[in-house]
């Protein structure tokens, strides 16, 4: 990034312990320039995301940046929330005291219309998160669009899913709202479960965060160690989850992308919040016998160097606040 202007960037998440791990690596990359952060109903209320998001600024020791709550349920779905993996204050109940920064004036939508089309050059989407707050704004405010360069979405599975065997939770969560953004006329890129499950941070690394006197890196390792993996070990690795994304943001070269057709699933049942994910080297019978289709060609991350980018986030959150 030596030389080039930052990235400007927005995040939309539902802080989430590791949405919270992908605020820390925004603000502290000097190739981003965060510009605001929306939040969204998902791992937890949104009211509790707003605060578990003002507390990671907080802790990070961040510039002011504009924080704004979004919506409190998907389109169509009730909400529902995944507690019993980011604790019930959505930030692995480590006690962290209340935040003294406040949310923007305004919503999420209107923060990220007034952002986006504000930048003086086009913006980086990054939803780590339901996409519910990006399909308003793209159904609302659709002119933003001239002013956004990619969007970077945390979500969706070619092969398994987690909250169903085929649905990643994030478009499980909401599906039309998942469809909106495939719908739309900006470049996509689909970052995974695929990549998303294969960044582990090693134990030695978590406990040198861990044990660190500035409060940001150390809340870095406590977030880690939250979110070891289930393997029984004493001393487990830790997953950089949805911070993942961010750091391909930063250095896209160390994701592996195909450009394929992308849907998502709508239809009640079993498979309803699947990406369905089109790699077939050429059509079917399906296609053969009329049966075509309207897919957005996505660029779906199917490989990641996952050493790079842990060597990348660990420099970049222990290099500490940003001057």
């Amino acid at each position: 990034m030596t030389g080039r202007p930052p990235i400007p960037v927005i995040v939309d998440c539902d802080t989430g312990v590791d949405d919270a791990l992908a605020l820390l690596f925004a603000v502290r990359h000097p190739g981003l320039h965060l510009r605001a952060v929306t939040c969204v109903a998902g791992n937890t209320h949104v009211d509790q995301v707003v605060r578990n998001t003002l507390t990671v600024l907080e802790q990070a020791g961040a510039p002011e940046i504009p924080v704004g709550r979004g919506a409190e349920r998907p389109l169509i779905e009730p909400p529902r929330d995944a507690h019993h993996v980011h604790g019930r204050d959505g930030m692995g109940d480590l006690g962290l005291p209340a935040p003294a920064r406040r949310p923007a004036g305004v919503d999420a939508v209107t923060l990220l219309r007034r952002e986006i089309l504000a930048s003086d050059r086009p913006v980086t989407l990054v939803p780590t998160a339901p996409l519910t707050n990006i399909a308003l704004l793209l159904r609302t405010h659709p002119e933003v669009t001239a002013n956004i360069e990619r969007i970077v979405f945390m979500g969706g599975a070619v092969a398994t899913g987690n909250a169903t065997a085929v649905a990643e939770f994030n478009v499980w969560h909401d599906p039309e709202a998942a469809a909106v953004l495939l719908s739309a006329e900006v470049p996509v890129t689909m970052y995974g479960l695929d990549v998303f499950e294969r960044v582990l941070v090693p134990a030695p690394d978590v406990r040198r965060l861990t044990e660190s006197a500035e409060p940001g890196t150390r809340l870095a390792g406590r977030l880690l160690s939250h979110r070891g993996p289930a393997t029984g070990e004493e001393d487990p690795r830790g997953g950089l989850g949805d911070a993942g994304a961010v750091c391909s943001v930063a250095d896209p070269a160390g994701l592996t992308t195909h450009r394929l057709p992308v849907e998502v699933n709508l239809a009640p049942g079993p498979a309803r919040g699947q990406t369905v994910v089109d790699r077939r080297p050429r059509p079917g019978e399906a296609e053969l016998h009329g049966e075509m289709r309207e897919q957005r060609l996505v660029d779906v991350a199917l490989d990641i160097d996952a050493k790079r980018y842990i060597e990348l986030y660990l420099t970049t959150v222990e290099a500490g606040p940003r001057a």
